[in-house]
């Protein structure tokens, strides 16, 4: 498979969505096994306190001993936090519910805003050599939402394909531009992708049409498809490109990743 330029330095991408359900965690895997797939290096972030994309991945809870909650605060070693998973060339800083207190004990912080930022971007980083780094968000927009925004140079949102698919919309672009406004203003939206897409399904069509009327070119060609293959991966530890990699969930993430790639290359050129 022909491999597209490697990015000089990470390309950090927060997958968020406040709504839970919407395929984000989903995503999260399979976009990095598809990426991983072409010979990149890619490291997933677990934020969400649920830490379904640790168990997704194959890291059973009891193998969590250092996790993203470590990293935030810097108080371990990345050689002890950065976990090798069941997807060739994904590692892992996994995630506990510890998580879900974070947002309370790391108020008091001064650079509370900037924590994750900075510990991807530590000097010790390079050494893993990482092409692409996606951060799992928890499904809400809290101080965790918002330190992967600040951390990120873009943003990929799954959208489910259902009635108010698209209210909720909103309230996560007025984060987006806040976060902007007062602390990443590089910070653009990578793309919308439509997730559990049944193109039988009047109503799939309609959010589509809606999606991308309103929204352009923000939203990717590609579309992942409410597919079998895709819901029974996690709880096998797989990615859907691992557990059936004919699978039609399989090939709509390849899609994706490529039109990521292209899209990052024009950019890069």
């Amino acid at each position: 498979m022909p491999d597209l330029s490697r990015p000089k330095t990470p390309r950090v991408m927060a997958l968020a969505n406040q709504k839970g359900g919407v395929g984000k965690t989903t995503t999260t895997i399979n976009l990095a096994a598809a990426l991983a797939e072409r010979g990149l290096e890619i490291l997933v972030v677990d934020l969400d306190p649920q830490g379904n994309a640790s168990t997704g991945l194959g890291i059973e809870a009891e193998h969590r001993e250092f996790t993203t909650y470590d990293f935030l605060l810097d108080e371990s070693k990345l050689d002890d936090m950065i976990l090798e998973t069941t997807a060739k060339n994904v590692s892992l800083i996994p995630a506990t519910v510890d998580l879900s207190s974070a947002d309370i004990e790391l108020f008091a912080n001064e650079k509370r805003s900037f924590l994750l930022h900075d510990a991807i971007r530590q000097p010790d980083m390079d050494r893993f050599g990482f092409d692409y780094i996606l951060i799992d968000c928890p499904p809400s927009l809290n101080l965790l939402t918002v330190n992967a925004l600040v951390a990120s140079n873009s943003v990929i949102v799954p959208l489910q394909s259902e009635f108010f698919a698209l209210e909720g919309l909103s309230q996560l672009m007025m984060t987006i531009r806040e976060v902007r406004q007062s602390a990443n203003p590089k910070l653009r939206i990578e793309g919308i992708v439509l997730t559990m897409y049944d193109a039988r399904n009047n109503l799939s069509q309609q959010v589509e049409a809606d999606a991308r009327e309103n929204l352009g070119d923000l939203v990717f060609e590609s579309v992942i498809p409410r597919n079998v293959r895709v819901s029974e991966a996690p709880s096998y530890a797989m990615s859907v490109l691992n557990y059936d990699t004919a699978s039609k969930g399989a090939a709509a993430y390849r899609a994706l990743a490529q039109e990521l790639l292209k899209k990052n290359d024009k950019m890069a050129a």
